[in-house]
């Protein structure tokens, strides 16, 4: 599960997402600077293709164990983020196509543009198709894909059912999650997506064409609850005309209505955009988040990225293009099981909190708050500047400044003897098995 939504502003284009997945599957910030590769091919998720001549400079959050990213945006200012969405065209399940991670990354190493990047992943879809497990443990997991692109000049919503797909061109603003949302009104089609549709009785001959309704599959669709979490996204940037990128990760760490100091993740479940694990019916949580943030005169881009999981409990941190920070083998990488990369090292505090939320949470809440306001604050000092040396420098800065925090909060004693609220519950249960399969006790 995901959720992603872009607005443009007069100034400013702001884009965001939450990657929901697997809880024990760690989330990279990656960095790969620009490079003109010597290697003729190219090994993705599964499969091996050729590789460009010229690749740019990435910022990327991707699980750690893939090729291709979840979300990112180059140096040219384009930024893209993909959904998982359910639809009625099967898989033959033998991993041979790219991942739409895949599909991601590979635009945005390879393009320069929103336009040029649908045009390359028009064309991966047709070369390579997606053909391609999208889970981590789980192998049974195959999903098409959806996407929003977008640039300093043009934005599109790209959705894809097997070979078949639909774009559009975004005006001022749009939120995507885990269903197929174009009807009519697109602008660009693929050639045999309504001949297809019709011959297979999923659309009327006559009636007009809705993409959305012809090849969603209903009860995956209804069962991620896209809907309630795209409109709650939806209402968010719409009632916030000058929206930021403060106001951006506070829709991204959002639970629905419910205010904080009174929900309990052991209530939660696929209707929350800030997902929380929570048994069988949801086996998704948040493993990663991004706000990215473009001025439309040019000025410098920020990424901000957590690096961890469940926003509600995290910070964004700053990234820019141009510097060295992320790069291995100085940043530890996650893997499998914690160790000493940013994200196990939060992913230990974060369960501990979330089985006593509301008062595990008013120990950290003042410090992320004051954080976050600090960064935001002197990144925008530095920015009047433009000095990619400073900038990558306060990036670093920023990064120890809360492993730093973690560790401490971590050895406080009212979080060592921080009580249980329901150990009965499912999702306490749930939270049990998944701290035992990765030893995080």
């Amino acid at each position: 599960m995901c959720d992603t939504f872009v607005k443009i502003t007069s100034n400013k284009l702001i884009f965001g997402k939450n990657s929901d997945r697997e809880p024990n599957e760690a989330q990279a910030i990656v960095r790969f600077p620009r490079r003109e590769p010597t290697e003729k091919t190219l090994q993705c998720t599964y499969i091996e293709i050729p590789q460009a001549a010229l690749t740019h400079e990435v910022i990327l959050s991707k699980p750690f164990q893939m090729w291709g990213a979840e979300m990112g945006a180059n140096e040219h200012g384009l930024v893209i983020g993909n959904e998982a969405v359910f639809t009625k065209i099967s898989f033959q399940k033998k991993n041979q196509g790219l991942t739409g991670m895949d599909m991601l990354r590979l635009a945005l190493e390879r393009c320069t543009s929103a336009d040029a990047a649908l045009e390359l992943m028009i064309q991966l879809l047709a070369d390579y198709g997606q053909d391609a497990c999208g889970g981590y443990r789980n192998r049974r997991f195959f999903y098409h894909n959806s996407f929003l692109i977008a640039d300093r000049h043009t934005a599109w919503v790209f959705e894809t059912a097997g070979s078949h797909w639909v774009a559009k061109k975004i005006q001022g603003h749009y939120a995507i999650s885990n269903g197929l949302t174009l009807d009519g009104g697109y602008d660009r089609i693929s050639p045999q997506a309504e001949d297809y549709a019709k011959a297979r009785g999923w659309s009327k001959k006559g009636a007009p064409f809705s993409f959305a309704k012809a090849y969603s599959d209903w009860f995956y669709t209804r069962m991620s609850k896209c809907k309630l979490r795209r409109n709650y996204s939806t209402q968010a940037i719409q009632n916030n005309p000058g929206l930021d990128s403060l106001s951006a990760m506070q829709i991204l760490r959002q639970h629905g209505d419910e205010p904080e100091n009174e929900y309990d993740p052991s209530h939660g479940g696929t209707g929350n955009v800030c997902m929380h694990s929570t048994g069988p019916t949801n086996p998704s949580q948040t493993t990663g988040s991004m706000v990215f943030e473009l001025p439309l005169d040019g000025s410098t881009p920020i990424v901000w990225l957590t690096g961890t999981s469940m926003p509600c409990l995290s910070v964004y941190l700053p990234f820019f293009f141009g510097g060295k920070t992320l790069l291995a083998p100085d940043w530890p990488q996650p893997g499998s099981k914690p160790d000493e990369s940013l994200w196990w090292q939060a992913e230990r505090l974060h369960r501990k909190i979330a089985l006593n939320y509301a008062r595990g949470r008013q120990l950290i809440v003042t410090d992320l708050q004051g954080m976050q306001a600090e960064w935001v604050q002197n990144v925008a000092g530095k920015l009047s500047h433009q000095a990619t040396q400073d900038l990558d420098d306060y990036s670093a800065q920023a990064l120890q400044q809360y492993q730093n925090w973690l560790n401490d909060t971590w050895q406080k004693s009212e979080l060592q003897q921080l009580p249980v609220r329901s150990r009965a519950s499912l999702y306490a249960l749930f939270q049990y098995i998944n701290d035992r399969k990765v030893d995080l006790r």
